[in-house]
């Protein structure tokens, strides 16, 4: 079973690279303070580290 990962947008995305935007959108994250569970996949982790400054990571059980 694959190891789940809550994550947070805790930076607005007005501003920031594309690249940001993208990696929040790709994780499912449009609006400041709101939440998803995503699996921890490499594609998923190589987002959350491109833009960690932007994220609130916990690991969920």
């Amino acid at each position: 079973m694959a190891k789940k990962l809550k994550v947070t947008l805790i930076v607005s995305l007005a501003k920031k690279l594309a690249m940001h935007k993208n990696n929040a959108n790709g994780l499912g994250l449009r609006k400041l303070h709101r939440s998803v569970v995503v699996d921890a996949t490499p594609e998923n982790l190589g987002m959350i580290n491109k833009s960690s400054h932007m994220f609130r990571v916990e690991e969920v059980n």
